[in-house]
């Protein structure tokens, strides 16, 4: 038997079905190709700290030049070097008390790098949600054409917006679950990140901890 061009299943028919909630649902598909891309060439740890930076501050520290490796760091910001920022200043406070405020700050950058990939958690809910939309919009359509047909309705009349529903439903997931997967990637990815560059931290100032005598 030979299918209709029109009940074909394919790219064309299936923007055609969606009806403006699935072009909706098309427009996160793409956000969300660009964010994975994005996130695959820059959530690395030589692109979030470049590793010459950590060898000049590495240097200047063995040098006991620290207000050089402080303005280092502020003229360029990274994960680990606002961290330093933050505690170098309190070096005469104590070491505790450096300790203190450089934690702080590497739950705010910490905080950050998870803002960063969260837009994938956020097209993974959205996009079932405007699928569940189109559904029921579809089902609507679908009872519509009931009440104005009465006992003259026929399957036909009803399909448009059964098909509508299915196919907004069958975009949302299909954009959700790629999406979700991804951000539980890139979030191991980022926790792996985070717990590398805090202890690379730790490491550049345990020379302040005072010796035990």
């Amino acid at each position: 038997q030979v299918i209709p061009e029109e009940a074909k299943i394919n790219v064309k028919n299936i923007l055609a079905w969606g009806s403006w909630c699935g072009w909706i649902i098309i427009f996160h598909s793409v956000a969300a190709t660009a964010l994975v891309i994005e996130h695959f060439v820059n959530i690395k740890r030589e692109k979030i700290v470049p590793p010459e930076i950590l060898d000049e501050i590495e240097a200047l520290f063995e040098e006991e030049e620290y207000q050089e490796a402080l303005e280092l760091c502020e003229a360029n910001p990274n994960f680990v070097t606002n961290v330093l920022a933050a505690g170098l200043p309190k070096l005469n406070a104590g070491f505790e008390t450096m300790k203190a405020v450089m934690a702080e700050q590497v739950a705010i950058e910490a905080t950050k790098l998870h803002q960063k990939i969260s837009y994938l958690a956020l097209i993974s809910n959205l996009a079932p949600m405007w699928g569940l939309f189109g559904t029921v919009q579809g089902m609507i359509g679908a009872f519509s054409q009931i009440v104005i047909l009465g006992p003259r309705v026929t399957p036909k009349d009803l399909a448009f917006g059964v098909q509508q529903a299915l196919v907004t439903t069958f975009e949302g997931l299909l954009v959700a679950i790629p999406c979700m997967m991804m951000f539980f990637i890139f979030r191991n990815r980022v926790v792996r990140i985070i717990n590398d560059l805090t202890g690379v931290a730790d490491d550049l100032v345990e020379r302040f901890r005072p010796q035990r005598q």
